[in-house]
Formats: C-alpha cells, sequence, structure tokens
C-alpha cells in the first residue's frame, strides 16, 4: 500500500511543500530565509 504525503502551503510564497521542510519554491523555513534559492535562466 503507498502512503500519501501531505503537502502544506509555504506562507511566504504560497506554493505546495512538504511540511518540516525548507520549501524549495523560496529557501524558508519557520519564518526565517535558510536557503539561496537561484533563479532558473
Amino acid at each position: 500500500r503507498a502512503k500519501l504525503l501531505a503537502a502544506t502551503e509555504c506562507p511566504q510564497c504560497h506554493q505546495f511543500r512538504l511540511p518540516h521542510r525548507v520549501c524549495p519554491h523560496c529557501g524558508y523555513y519557520n519564518g526565517m530565509q535558510v536557503l539561496e534559492v537561484k533563479e532558473k535562466e
């Protein structure tokens, strides 16, 4: 049986992300920017 992962909305960029993980779209976690996200050219 496959498990479904729950996705939550990022409060910064409003994209969906996995809970308790850094948002891959904006790099924020818990209200702080922890990763610098590079834009695709």
